[in-house]
């Protein structure tokens, strides 16, 4: 059963958020968990985090980058258009108690994990503050969407052409040293590229903060079976897609999750030429 895309919008270069009717993902999805998707039916099987979920009227929301084939294929669709397959919800819910200050930290399409987080954590009673980052203001994704639910949102930029000049991690740990009198820093929730995850870990690391890290490893099937979003926690093997996506990130070996994210570099490069050889051929035909 095909399912229908009732919008679909830019939100950055690249990056496109889909609205899609899927009820039967709504009726157990909690904040942290994902889908696996296909585009095509004979397509390749993509996961993606679930930024919002409507269970009355059985939608949820997904952002999307266009990286290789399949996102790009996906980022070609628009309001009215269907996707093949939509499996899940999967993987664990993210752990939330009231921890008093909760910060989120979102990079690039990363914020769209930390979104429902946002809303899960401030409805405990816990003061959220959010940090999002991207390349320059374009692509500073959700900001007046978290705005609405958390106490603060600190955008940040590497070009400095919105909010804080710097990277995620720097802005981080200047909060952590101002707060640390009046509302100090107890969790630290973080999504986006592997080197700033690490990053934001080893920022934390000094202060004793829990940190929790979304992963993004490579996953096939999603229940475990084909093993290849293992990684290693705390020296024990793991896997992402029913363990987590979320592990305790002073824990996580992030060195061996890099390496395996380029694995499959070169036929992705493969691929992906062959995508753009065909859409070219589609576009002068």
């Amino acid at each position: 059963m095909p399912y229908p895309i009732l919008e679909a919008k830019q939100l950055a270069p690249a990056v496109k958020q889909f609205l899609i009717h899927a009820p039967h993902v709504t009726r157990h999805c909690k904040p942290g968990q994902f889908v696996i998707i296909r585009v095509e039916s004979t397509g390749e099987r993509i996961p993606l985090t679930i930024a919002t979920s409507n269970k009355n009227n059985g939608t949820i929301t997904l952002i999307v980058q266009a990286i290789g084939a399949s996102t790009k294929d996906l980022c070609s669709k628009n309001t009215g258009d269907t996707i093949a397959d939509v499996a899940g919800p999967m993987g664990k819910a993210t752990h939330m108690d009231n921890v008093g200050h909760a910060v989120i930290v979102g990079g690039g399409v990363g914020t769209a994990v930390i979104y429902p987080q946002a809303l899960g954590l401030k409805s405990l009673g816990n003061r959220v503050t959010a940090i999002i980052g991207g390349r320059s203001r374009e692509y500073v994704i959700l900001e007046k969407d978290l705005a609405a639910i958390c106490d603060e949102v600190l955008p940040c930029t590497d070009d400095g052409s919105h909010g804080f000049k710097g990277f995620v991690t720097q802005r981080l740990e200047q909060l952590i040293k101002d707060s640390a009198a009046t509302n100090p820093v107890k969790l630290v929730l973080a999504a986006g590229p592997v080197p700033m995850m690490r990053a934001v870990a080893e920022t934390t690391r000094p202060f004793g903060i829990h940190t929790v890290a979304s992963l993004n490893p490579i996953m096939v099937d999603g229940t475990g079976m084909c093993g290849g979003c293992r990684v290693q926690v705390g020296g024990q093997m793991m896997f992402a897609c029913v363990d987590g996506p979320e592990f305790d990130a002073h824990q996580v070996d992030f060195k061996e999750l890099s390496d395996r994210l380029t694995a499959y570099r070169d036929q992705e490069k493969r691929t992906l030429e062959r995508h753009e050889c065909r859409s070219a051929k589609v576009v002068s035909a």
